[in-house]
């Protein structure tokens, strides 16, 4: 069963592309038509693409593992930001810090001085400085949280990227591409879609377009992260068992051996 469907993406205007003079010749596949000088692009392909996507972020959430979703682009922040909220992955809204992923560990010692900060503000170490120093501090943080928030617990790198408009965060699929992690990406018209592993043809100009592909895909990580506690419980409950069994064995093999003397 599909994730999605053809009538839904349809409602979402996932099917409009770009003016065909600003079209990407590599696109070619997975455009449908041309109306109105506008590039229409094949959702029978996007539903299927959306699928072959959706199972696989499944399987890297099943994992224990983090996808890092990033879409600086207006349309595409505030729904990106509560998607990726909803199921507990980190998420870049604001601005690509550069060597985000080539150069974690400085990234990670930016995340640490945030966390720091707030150490310092609630034990009251702050509290003998200047009105001025506190300013300076508490705008510091603040900075750090706009560009970091998102990802303060983000501890290793993300198994997956998954971005709106490859073209628009061309440096964090460049990035990703150096480490080797694979790459989702909704790609339009006008866009390459050999830069990415995982290619969505969708409309990422649109907030309805960005947030039914979404649904679909978070929808998937939501059963992944389900499916790894269910497993977790099961392999808890089967170790208790074979606890317990061994405690039985041990206890008749006692009686056996008191009975003998």
């Amino acid at each position: 069963m599909s994730r999605t469907s053809f009538d839904s993406l349809l409602e979402a205007g996932c099917h409009f592309g770009h003016l065909k003079r600003k079209w990407n010749p590599a696109m070619a596949p997975y455009i449908f038509m041309e109306r109105n000088g506008i590039h229409i692009i094949d959702l029978h392909k996007t539903v299927a693409k959306i699928d072959e996507s959706a199972e696989a972020l499944k399987a890297i959430a099943k994992q224990g593992k983090r996808v890092l979703f990033v879409a600086t682009k207006k349309q595409a922040k505030q729904v990106v930001a509560d998607k990726a909220a909803s199921v507990g992955m980190p998420y870049v809204t604001e601005r690509w810090p550069g060597g985000m992923l080539t150069n974690f560990p400085t990234i990670r010692k930016a995340v640490k001085k945030m966390a720091n900060i707030d150490k310092l503000m609630s034990d009251g170490t702050y509290a003998n400085l200047s009105k001025r120093e506190i300013l300076q501090i508490t705008r510091q943080r603040a900075k750090l949280e706009k560009n970091l928030g998102s990802i303060a617990d983000l501890t290793r790198l993300p198994a997956a990227l998954f971005v709106v408009d490859v073209c628009k965060e061309h440096i964090a699929v460049r990035e990703a591409h150096r480490l080797g992690i694979p790459v989702f990406g909704m790609v339009d018209t006008n866009s390459d879609p050999n830069v990415v592993d995982y290619v969505i043809p969708a409309n990422d100009d649109s907030n309805k377009s960005i947030e039914v592909v979404l649904d679909a895909l978070c929808g998937a990580i939501a059963e992944g992260i389900e499916e790894r506690k269910a497993e977790k419980v099961d392999a808890e409950a089967a170790g208790e068992a074979e606890e317990a069994k061994a405690e039985k064995q041990s206890s008749q093999a006692r009686t056996e051996e008191e009975a003998a003397e």
